[in-house]
């Protein structure tokens, strides 16, 4: 978050730059409200210009044996270009290392599944499932490591997840 703070700042600064330059090249005659104006445009490029990039970048930081399995995207009031193109806010990724196969002949995969979330700090969650792949059956775990039946859900036949984690 300091980082993209510092940046934040450059970009605006950058930005004025530019309008103190524009400035300069028509003699003082440009009014003296564009710096401002330049900076503040500065700064709010950048950071949509990273709102939209964090879900990119993000992807490069996962390892080889992460599959992203879902993504959540979302307009917001105070952000009125995201109904225009909505941005990735969250997205659900499978740890194909952690899966887990029923020995006995059920067809049953046992995984990871990790959530990260944009806000201010990145939020990351991840919580261990059951999935039938002949019935398309997910099953989280509880806190006390056993399957919460109450949140018994059944994925559609083209679920990326029922693709991950059965092939």
């Amino acid at each position: 978050m300091f980082w993209t703070f510092v940046a934040t700042i450059v970009s605006g600064l950058g930005a004025a730059g530019i309008a103190l330059g524009i400035r300069a090249l028509t003699r003082k005659k440009a009014p003296k409200w564009i710096i401002p104006a330049f900076a503040g445009a500065g700064m709010l490029a950048y950071l949509v210009y990273g709102e939209y990039n964090w879900f990119e970048h993000k992807q490069t930081l996962l390892p080889e044996e992460a599959v992203v399995v879902s993504t959540e995207k979302y307009g917001a009031p105070w952000r009125p270009w995201t109904y225009v193109i909505p941005q990735v806010t969250a997205f659900t990724v499978l740890d194909t290392d952690s899966l887990v196969r029923d020995n006995l002949g059920h067809n049953v995969v046992r995984f990871n599944l990790y959530r990260f979330e944009q806000s201010y700090t990145d939020a990351v969650s991840h919580k261990m499932y059951l999935l039938n792949c002949d019935t398309r059956e997910l099953v989280p775990f509880d806190r006390d490591n056993q399957p919460d039946l109450n949140e018994l859900r059944a994925l559609p036949d083209d679920d990326t997840l029922v693709r991950a984690a059965c092939s």
